[in-house]
């Protein structure tokens, strides 16, 4: 949002924080969605943006930024159907809301004080704030909980934590606040939202990973910062998460006092919400960080089936768990890149049942919710999405269904325009109709029974579980080791060290590195060492290199003898045929114990590795599709899709960043060569720090005579001072820039613009992306029109309406088209050409040459799309003196002789 609101440090971000967000009013392709069509019967503009489903409609409710009461992020309705929502940076208010179809009421609203706060009370300019500052609110057991995100200060005396608020004289007013406990966060990685259980007895709570788990009376795991991870640590080179807590967000089921807290998952990077579906099972929305995007430790904003002891294994930099880790559990499903917020169950909804049965997953950066069907598969589920609701601009914050079954939900935050809509259903019988219960799987019923020996020792848990340590399930193998770790080791170790079959073998060690001492870890290698590597499939032979692995991260590097045997053992499958994955463990293995023939190995890779999928992390979304969603996000995406790294390759290089042995001259060029190319991929905002890292770190082993070599032929010369980005030449805007409109802007040109700087002209062409779609004398993009005889035809109002509003006039010769699929689906691009089965489209402006195949049997309609693929906003880093300069750069076609730069 708030878990990663805006983004406002990725690179795009950071050049261009003052542009606003733009409306795109189009449909996008985003898998499997619903039929989403704009809401017709509405004349709200606002209402107007959105895509809905066949048969729903919605209401704009209210608009608090409107009426000067901030940003709303979270929300709840108390027992009397009123909703309670809190500003971000400010106040709670609670309103009555019109019923669906009552388009006469009005809403009424009332800020909340706390009867008894003086203070607040006496404030007569207002600015105290007696409770707020929320990024959770529930309703339950006529309180009022409250979890504030926020370092206290003259304006609010409360820190971050858990507050119960209530009404102790009936007056309908709260005049008691309780602290419940005090949390170390805040921000938008602070702690986030409150949830009732599904005993409604209870509630759970959830945090970012900013926020240090703090002194609980039970836990289900045991996240002790750990890295675990014999990767070179790489550290994120822009420092986003080197101090914080390396346990991640996490998530407490507490009762309803507060008195009791038990830990239930943690190794979250950012979730701000959750929900239960009607079988009890508990889902989040974790969040990516789009600064790893290219590297191979990005992961994907993810949706999360929570069970008890879970760990997902966010770390910091180089030490993030790949999915396929069995000490962690994976996603269900893997959205893509966004900025998940808001999680809520459809189960009280009058929606049909397909929706009754779903969880919604809100998405703040590209305006999106998604409807998250369950399947139940095992222990666990399949997850399919659907697009529900979409918008551009819709920064979405919070939603929960209301007493009346429609779907509430906030925009905003980060002091943006925020608004309250809702959405109900009235296309037929359906959203009254009862809803079947899922069944819960054999599968399932085995996983909660191994749950029951979470939390503390239990008499017969080692018995219970052992033999589920080999099940074919991974979410019941994961249930039984934790409740074997919940025991005393005393009670299992020596049947670990003593277990013959390979697949328990391999999970009891990895219990073990976890639980047990070091002094027990030559037996365990031994123990290991006996599992015939060669007769087991790909995914156990990962665990088997996991667990090796955790034995040295845990336990301490082996002995002489013990090292050698260990080399003996993987050298020879490494490369595998197998996947990436399998790939990454084994090299990572034989890198940490430095094996000899390792480089020779693995160099070749380097030119020569193809990416693949084997950590099953496809996405429900295609980053092409999100680019023109956001225009400020959408360029970060843009730019990486034009020059994709190869994350294998970059792998490669890190782990062999280490080694010291087995390095011939020709095989050093080749590797050092290799960071010189790489430094010519795009990726995240972090990428070109991960890669000079991984340099610096393989130069510290170099001689000191071959330094100088090395570091030149590795691509010191292209790398800025700080490490993180390359080198650069051109002028950079100093601004500060502005919301450029075309009337203010023509109030500078009217002033007349002669003896201008023409370098600094070209300059600004580049600096404001111009130059990655158009092309001046021959040099530039080619997604949009050559600029170069534009001064010959176009006033300067003209250039300016072109570039500030880029929708008002569109070129046939470059604009968009929507096809419309038979699944109900539609997808944007610019056609590039078509046969008689296919259209062949561009999504990209930064890489048009990279295209996409429509079938045209799968379209139903085509239609020339309102939204220029130019995006807005593209000036506004610009100062008056820099944008006279960029308008005498297009009127002189770029002819530096041209009498418009005459000093």
């Amino acid at each position: 949002m708030l878990t990663n609101f805006l983004r406002i440090s990725s690179p795009f971000y950071r050049m261009y924080s003052v542009i606003l967000l733009i409306a795109i009013t189009m449909l996008y392709s985003c898998g499997n969605n619903a039929d989403l069509k704009p809401d017709e019967t509405s004349s709200d503009p606002k209402v107007a943006n959105l895509k809905l489903p066949s048969g729903f409609h919605a209401d704009h409710l209210y608009g608090p930024s409107e009426n000067g009461e901030g940003s709303w992020v979270s929300m709840t309705f108390d027992d009397k159907g009123r909703l309670i929502a809190s500003d971000q940076y400010g106040a709670l208010y609670r309103m009555t809301l019109p019923p669906i179809g009552d388009t006469a009421t009005k809403t009424q609203i009332e800020r909340l004080i706390i009867t008894s706060d003086t203070a607040v009370l006496a404030d007569t300019s207002k600015k105290k704030v007696s409770m707020g500052y929320a990024q959770g609110l529930l309703y339950a057991f006529n309180s009022l909980y409250v979890m504030i995100n926020h370092g206290s200060d003259d304006e609010f005396s409360k820190g971050s934590g858990l507050y119960r608020m209530q009404d102790t004289n009936g007056d309908d007013q709260y005049d008691k606040v309780t602290l419940l406990k005090a949390l170390d966060g805040e921000g938008e990685h602070g702690p986030h939202s409150i949830v009732m259980a599904p005993d409604k007895k209870s509630l759970y709570v959830i945090a970012g990973n900013f926020t240090k788990i703090p002194k609980l009376n039970s836990y289900r795991n045991f996240p002790d910062g750990k890295l675990d991870n014999i990767l070179p640590q790489i550290k994120d080179p822009n420092g986003h998460d080197n101090t914080v807590q390396w346990q991640g967000g996490w998530i407490a089921h507490i009762d309803s006092t507060g008195a009791n807290w038990d830990l239930i998952a943690s190794g979250f990077r950012n979730p701000f919400d959750m929900a239960f579906n009607d079988a009890g099972d508990l889902f989040t929305y974790d969040s990516d960080m789009e600064w790893d995007l290219g590297t191979p430790w990005y992961r994907p904003t993810r949706i999360c089936h929570v069970t008890s002891g879970a760990e997902f294994g966010w770390r910091p930099g180089t030490e993030k768990y790949s999915p396929v880790f069995p000490d962690n559990l994976p996603a269900i499903l893997n959205i893509g890149q966004g900025s998940p917020t808001n999680v809520v169950s459809g189960i009280n909804s009058r929606f049909p049942e397909k929706y009754r049965k779903s969880i919604f997953a809100f998405d703040w950066s590209f305006g999106i919710i998604y409807s998250i069907h369950l399947e139940p598969k095992g222990s666990s589920y399949e997850a399919k999405g659907e697009e529900f609701v979409s918008g551009s601009p819709l920064p979405l914050t919070d939603g929960v269904i209301g007493p009346d079954g429609a779907l509430y939900f906030l925009t905003g935050g980060r002091r943006l325009e925020s608004d309250l809509y809702r959405v109900y259903y009235k296309g037929g019988k359906e959203n009254t109709e009862p809803v079947k219960p899922t069944e819960l799987t054999e599968e399932n019923k085995i996983r909660r029974k191994l749950e029951e020996y979470h939390g503390a020792p239990k008499a017969g848990a080692v018995d219970f579980a052992w033999p589920y340590l080999k099940h074919e399930d991974r979410f019941i193998r994961y249930a039984a080791r934790i409740a074997v770790e919940n025991q005393p080791v005393a009670e299992w170790q020596a049947k670990a060290l003593a277990e013959t079959d390979a697949i328990t073998a391999t999970q009891a060690a990895i219990a073990l590195a976890r639980k047990g001492n070091a002094a027990a870890k030559n037996q365990l290698l031994a123990n290991l060492l006996k599992v015939d590597y060669s007769k087991l499939s790909e995914a156990q032979q990962l665990d088997l290199t996991r667990a090796f692995e955790l034995v040295f991260a845990r336990m301490g590097a082996p002995d002489a003898a013990t090292k050698t045997a260990v080399i003996a053992y993987f050298n020879p499958h490494f490369p595998a045929s197998g996947g990436n994955e399998l790939n990454r463990q084994l090299s990572k293995v034989l890198g940490y114990l430095n094996a000899p023939e390792l480089a020779n190995k693995t160099v070749p890779l380097l030119a020569s590795a193809k990416d693949d999928n084997s950590a099953g992390q496809e996405t429900f979304t295609k980053s092409s599709d999100l680019i023109m969603r956001n225009p400020q996000y959408g360029m970060d995406i843009a730019g990486m899709l034009a020059k994709i790294p190869p994350a294998q390759q970059t792998y490669y290089a890190t782990v062999l960043s280490q080694v010291t042995t087995g390095w011939t001259p020709e095989l050093q060029d080749k590797y050092f060569k290799w960071f010189y190319d790489a430094f010519g991929f795009k990726g995240g905002y972090s990428f070109i720090g991960f890669v000079d890292g991984a340099r610096k770190m393989a130069l510290s082993h170099v001689p000191k005579d071959r330094f100088a070599y090395f570091n030149n032929l590795s691509g010191d010369s292209i790398i800025s001072v700080s490490g993180t980005d390359l080198a650069k030449d051109a002028m950079r805007p100093k601004g500060p820039g502005r919301n450029w409109e075309v009337d203010s802007a023509m109030k500078y040109v009217d002033n007349g613009i002669t003896h201008r700087d023409y370098t600094r002209g070209k300059a600004m062409f580049a600096a404001s992306f111009c130059i990655s779609c158009h092309s001046m004398n021959g040099q530039g993009g080619v997604a949009g029109p050559d600029l170069t005889q534009l001064g010959t035809r176009f006033s300067y109002r003209d250039m300016l309406e072109a570039i500030i509003e880029p929708s008002k006039t569109i070129s046939d010769q470059y604009g968009a088209t929507v096809f419309y699929l038979k699944d109900g689906s539609s997808i944007v691009g610019r056609m590039i050409n078509q046969d008689n089965d296919k259209y062949i489209i561009s999504q990209n402006p930064f890489a048009p040459l990279v295209t996409r195949d429509i079938a045209k049997a799968d379209v139903v309609r085509t239609r020339v799309s309102d939204v220029s693929p130019m995006l807005p906003g593209m000036i506004n880093r610009l100062n008056p003196e820099e944008l006279k300069d960029l308008l005498a750069y297009l009127k002189s076609g770029g002819n530096e002789k041209d009498t418009i730069f005459v000093k």
